[in-house]
């Protein structure tokens, strides 16, 4: 069976996180999944990109995201569209929330990104696939208080 479209897939994500209280089967099943809310920064359009994140262990409210784009060669356009807004929205579980952007770099970005590799041996394909073409961004996300 093939693999639907990649807007088709995420779609399928995105209802069956909303329907279960942010929990997904299949790929993802057990995994921290948060939906990013964010504009295109060229077309202005609204968009929404499911994606697994870390949770800060020391900042309750600070979680980490990964522009893996699973090993693409490229990353994907949300983390362009999250840098160049420097703030954006997030569903995580039942909640949704204002968040700050900030890009983390150097020895505390490679520190997350070993931590969420050790948890999901995913990530270590991934950057096994991006080696010598591209360092994968780990995005800060803080929530923001209303």
């Amino acid at each position: 069976m093939s693999r639907p479209n990649h807007d088709d897939w995420n779609a399928n994500i995105i209802a069956e996180f909303r329907a279960n209280e942010g929990r997904v089967g299949g790929e993802f099943e057990g995994a921290p999944l948060v939906l990013l809310h964010h504009r295109g920064r060229k077309s202005g359009r609204a968009m929404v990109s499911p994606t697994m994140y870390m949770p800060d262990e020391s900042t309750p409210d600070k979680i980490y995201v990964f522009a893996s784009k699973a090993g693409a060669p490229t990353n994907p356009a949300w983390y362009y569209n999250l840098v160049a807004a420097g703030t954006a929205e997030v569903e995580r579980g039942t909640e949704k929330y204002s968040v700050s952007v900030n890009e983390v770099t150097g020895d505390e970005r490679d520190r997350i990104y070993d931590e969420q590799a050790r948890r999901y041996p995913r990530f270590t394909g991934y950057a096994e696939k991006t080696a010598g073409i591209r360092t994968i961004p780990v995005l800060a996300l803080n929530r923001i208080p209303e």
